[in-house]
């Protein structure tokens, strides 16, 4: 399946528009990474305020995105909108981060959809043994964080809404700046 997400992926790079080759439960997959003006705010908040309280709790890591994260043995490859991993691993080679280097997974729904496929993605960040993963809302106002992973997915889910201080692992994200999506869906 990675030798075809790479064909996938190469052929995306030609191709008009953010693309990214992803491998998911039915395998690899072509999915076109386009975000409203909203949802790119929302994550820029988010990978900011991560980043600030990363110099103090895990010297040498960085909140990223655009990073594909992989887990080979149970067979998937997905790109969320952000990700907590060691800075030193955008300098290496290859297509992917490796999950087990993953502190953390942010996942803000798009537009497009009730849940932008975040709930199929939610399971597989647990499944790759991701410690922390937050989804986010913008149509709702609402977060859910969730943690203690496992195979059959994460055994705590914490929910709140846009305004709260919200626990994420050992950080907070402050949410009074997030903007829910508008009548239009952006």
């Amino acid at each position: 399946m990675r030798a075809i997400a790479e064909r996938l992926g190469a052929h995306a790079e030609s191709l008009e528009g953010a693309w990214v080759a992803e491998i998911g439960p039915a395998g690899p997959v072509l999915a076109m990474r386009r975000s409203s003006k909203r949802h790119a705010g929302t994550v820029h908040r988010i990978r900011n305020q991560l980043d600030e309280q990363l110099v103090t709790t895990h010297r040498g890591y960085i909140c990223a995105n655009g990073p594909l994260v992989e887990h080979p043995s149970i067979g998937r490859m997905r790109c969320p909108d952000a990700v907590v991993i060691p800075e030193g691993v955008l300098d290496e080679e290859g297509l992917a981060v490796d999950a087990a280097q993953v502190l953390a997974v942010v996942e803000v729904v798009p537009p497009s959809g009730p849940d932008g496929g975040c709930g199929d993605r939610l399971g597989e960040y647990a499944a790759m043994g991701i410690p922390h993963c937050m989804i986010v809302g913008p149509r709702t106002g609402t977060i859910e964080v969730h943690s203690d992973p496992c195979r059959a997915g994460y055994g705590r889910k914490d929910p709140y809404i846009f305004g709260d201080s919200v626990p994420f692992g050992p950080w907070t994200v402050e949410t009074s700046a997030f903007r829910r999506y508008g009548t239009s869906g952006e």
